[in-house]
C-alpha cells in the first residue's frame, strides 16, 4: 500500500478528530468538484480569501499544505489531476477511518458528562498553543497574500507611463555615466575585478534623486491653514476617496494656532504617491520600487515584519540582490538595521511579480538570535509556503525565465548561508524621522563615539625641524591618518591621534557614495576640534594652510588661528598675523544645518574614500 501524501499525514497528526474530519470534508469536496468537473474553470481556482478557507482551513495544520499540494495556486488541466486525485483518496480513506473508530466508541454514561477530562495533562497543555500558533500562521499567510496582490499594480502599462514623464532618466544617467567613471579610475589601480556597471550607478543616483530632489519626508503634516505644527489626535476614519487609494489609515491632527484639523491619508496606491510625493518609509519603498520597475529594472518590495520596508534591486553584473533605502540614501547595506538601528529582526519577506522570498537572513548576522524571535509561525510552515508560492509564480513563466530564477534562488540561498559582517561599513542609526520618533522606535542605534583624546596632543618640534625652520603637518581623510612630513615622513593614525580637544565629532564613510569626512554626531547643534602647537624656543615668521570645509543649507564651518595673545578668523592660505609667537592653536567650529539631518550640512575634509593621494588639512609654519 503507498503511502499517503505528506500534506495529510500532517493533517492527521496535527488536528483534533473533529477539526481533521471537518478539514478534510471540505477539501474532498474542492477536489471533488475538480475531477467531477474537468471543463468547468471557476473549480480550478479558490481565492484564499474566501471566508470559508480562511476561516476553515487556514488555522488548520496541513490544509494550507493539502491545498497546495493537490496544485489550487496555478492549476494545470493535466499533470496535477493525479496529485489531485491521490490526495483526495487519501483524504477520503484516512476521514473515513476516523469516522469508524468515532462510531465505534461508546457513549459515555450520563454520570460522566460533567466530570473533568482524562486526557493527558501534556497533550491538553499544547492545544492552546496549537491553535494559537494555527491563528497565527493564518494572519501571516493573509498579510503575505496581501502584499503579492499589491505588488501587481507596479506593472499596470499606463501607472508605469505616468511614471516614467516623473523621473528625468537623462540626467540621472548622466549623473549615473559620470559616477561609474569615478569609480573605475579610483578602481584602476587596484588588481581586483571591478563588477559594477552603469546600471548599478544608475540605481544609486536614482536613489539620491529620490530623495533628495522628488519624495519628502513627513513626520507631522503641517497645518494648511497657518503652516504651524499640528498635534496628533489620533486616527480619523477613511473618506471613500481616501479607500480608492488604500488609505485604510488616516490620521487626524489640529492646530492650536488657527484650530485648523489636517487629515493625513497614508495613500497606499503607487499612482497616488507620484503626485503627493510624501509619506515615510512605506510611501517611499512603495513609490520608488514602483518606479523602479516601471523603468524596466527588476525589483522587490521588502517587508520587514518589525515594522520597515524598502526596495531590492537585481543587479545582472553582480548577479545578485542589493539592498537599496532610500529614506537612508543607502544601497548594499544590508546590516543597517541590525547593527546600525539597533533592530531585533525577525522576518523580511520580498514580493515581486514572479517571486517571493524570505530574505530575512541576508539583513542578519546572528541568525541564531533572529531565529530564536521567529515565533509567528512553524519554519516548516514558513518554507513550505514560500515555495509554492513561488513554485505557483513561476507555472506561468516561459522555461528560460524559469530556469533563470531557480539559478537565481540557489545562488541566493547560499548567500543566506554565508557569514555576515559588519565590520568596517560604519553603519550608523536611522537619520530619517525626528530624533524623538527614532528613539520612540529604537533605531537610533549606537551614537557615534566622540573621540576625544584622552591625554590631549600638542604637536612639539623634533631636532630635525628645528634645525630646518620648518614643521609641515597634512592630514588624509580617507586613510584617516596624518603625515608628519617635516619630522621624517612619520605616520599617526586615526584623525583624533593628534588632536588636543574634539566635541561630538566622529568620521564618517559614506559607502553609496564613495566620500569619506568628519561632521557631528547626529542630534548634536554643535561640533569643535583643536589642534595645538608648542614651538618653543622657535618664532613664527609665517604659516600657509589647506583646510577644507563643506557646508550645505544654511550650516556653518568657522576656523580660528589663535596665539597666546590674539587670534584671527581664517580665511587666507597665508597667514602672517602670528609673526613672533612660539605656540598656536587651529579649532574649527561647526554650526547650523535643516532638520533632521543638519549634522551632515557640515562637513570637514570631505574627499573620495579612495583618494589618498589628497591631503584637504595641511598646516605649514616656517620660523625666523
Amino acid at each position: 500500500m503507498a503511502p499517503i501524501c505528506s500534506s495529510v499525514r500532517q493533517l492527521v497528526n496535527d488536528n483534533s478528530k473533529n477539526d481533521f474530519t471537518e478539514a478534510a470534508g471540505i477539501l474532498l469536496k474542492f477536489a471533488n468538484n475538480i475531477i467531477n468537473n474537468p471543463t468547468e474553470e471557476k473549480y480550478k481556482r479558490i481565492r484564499l480569501n474566501n471566508p470559508t478557507i480562511e476561516n476553515k482551513l487556514l488555522p488548520v495544520s496541513g490544509a494550507l499544505e493539502c491545498l497546495f499540494e493537490m496544485g489550487f495556486e496555478e492549476f494545470p488541466e493535466n499533470d496535477n489531476l493525479r496529485f489531485l486525485k491521490q490526495v483526495r483518496d487519501d483524504l477520503h480513506n484516512e476521514r473515513q477511518k476516523c469516522n469508524n473508530v468515532m462510531d465505534s466508541r461508546p457513549a459515555p454514561h450520563p454520570s460522566m458528562l460533567n466530570q473533568p477530562s482524562t486526557s493527558s495533562p501534556s497533550v491538553q497543555s499544547q492545544l492552546p498553543n496549537n491553535q494559537n500558533i494555527f491563528q497565527s500562521e493564518r494572519r501571516f499567510f493573509a498579510k503575505i497574500q496581501s502584499t503579492l496582490q499589491h505588488v501587481l499594480m507596479y506593472e499596470d502599462p499606463s501607472l508605469q507611463a505616468r511614471a516614467r514623464q516623473v523621473v528625468p532618466v537623462a540626467e540621472i544617467e548622466s549623473k549615473a555615466k559620470t559616477k561609474l567613471e569615478s569609480i573605475l579610475h579610483a578602481a584602476s589601480n587596484k588588481t581586483d575585478s571591478l563588477s559594477i556597471d552603469i546600471r548599478d550607478c544608475f540605481i544609486i543616483c536614482l536613489i539620491d534623486w529620490f530623495k533628495t530632489s522628488f519624495f519628502k519626508w513627513v513626520d507631522v503634516p503641517p497645518c494648511e491653514g497657518c503652516g504651524g505644527k499640528p498635534r496628533n489626535l489620533g486616527m480619523a476614519d477613511p473618506l471613500p476617496d481616501d479607500m480608492l487609494w488604500g488609505a485604510g489609515r488616516v490620521e487626524n491632527y489640529k492646530c492650536d494656532s488657527c484650530q485648523c484639523y489636517v487629515r493625513f491619508p497614508r495613500y497606499n496606491h503607487p499612482g497616488k504617491l507620484l503626485e503627493t510625493r510624501r509619506g515615510r518609509c512605506g510611501e517611499w519603498a512603495n513609490c520608488f520600487t514602483f518606479i523602479c520597475r516601471s523603468l524596466g529594472y527588476e525589483a522587490r518590495y521588502c517587508l520587514d515584519w518589525t515594522d520597515h520596508v524598502w526596495t531590492e534591486y537585481y543587479s545582472e553584473s553582480q548577479k545578485r540582490w542589493i539592498h537599496c533605502d532610500t529614506g537612508e540614501n543607502g544601497f548594499d547595506k544590508p546590516l543597517l538595521y541590525e547593527v546600525g538601528w539597533g533592530k531585533k529582526l525577525t522576518y523580511i519577506i520580498a514580493f515581486a511579480k514572479d517571486d517571493i522570498q524570505d530574505v530575512s537572513w541576508r539583513y542578519t548576522a546572528k541568525p541564531k538570535e533572529m531565529l530564536a524571535r521567529r515565533t509567528e509561525c512553524r519554519e516548516s510552515w514558513l518554507v513550505h509556503v514560500i515555495h509554492q508560492l513561488w513554485k505557483a509564480k513561476q507555472a506561468s513563466s516561459t522555461p528560460a525565465r524559469r530556469e533563470e530564477m531557480t539559478r537565481r534562488l540557489v545562488i541566493e540561498l547560499v548567500e543566506f548561508m554565508s557569514p555576515k559582517s559588519a565590520e568596517g561599513q560604519n553603519l550608523s542609526g536611522r537619520t530619517t524621522g525626528s530624533l524623538e520618533w527614532r528613539i520612540a522606535r529604537g533605531e537610533v542605534g549606537a551614537i557615534p563615539v566622540d573621540t576625544t583624546q584622552s591625554q590631549p596632543f600638542v604637536f612639539k618640534l623634533t631636532d630635525s625641524e628645528k634645525q630646518n625652520k620648518l614643521f609641515h603637518i597634512k592630514y588624509n581623510c580617507a586613510s584617516d591618518e596624518y603625515v608628519l612630513v617635516s619630522a621624517g615622513e612619520e605616520k599617526k593614525s586615526g584623525y583624533a591621534s593628534c588632536t588636543n580637544k574634539t566635541q561630538n565629532l566622529f568620521r564618517k564613510v559614506e559607502h553609496d557614495w564613495n566620500m569619506v569626512y568628519l561632521a557631528r554626531t547626529e542630534g548634536s547643534p554643535t561640533a569643535a576640534v583643536t589642534w595645538k602647537f608648542d614651538f618653543t624656543g622657535l618664532k613664527i615668521e609665517r604659516i600657509e594652510l589647506c583646510i577644507s570645509s563643506s557646508i550645505y543649507e544654511n550650516g556653518n564651518v568657522s576656523w580660528r588661528l589663535c596665539s597666546k595673545d590674539q587670534c584671527v578668523n581664517q580665511k587666507y592660505k597665508l597667514v602672517t598675523d602670528l609673526q613672533g609667537s612660539e605656540e598656536m592653536t587651529l579649532t574649527a567650529t561647526l554650526t547650523g544645518g535643516k532638520g533632521h539631518v543638519a549634522w551632515q550640512h557640515t562637513q570637514l575634509f570631505r574627499q573620495g574614500s579612495t583618494d589618498y593621494s589628497i591631503f584637504p588639512f595641511e598646516v605649514k609654519v616656517y620660523f625666523s
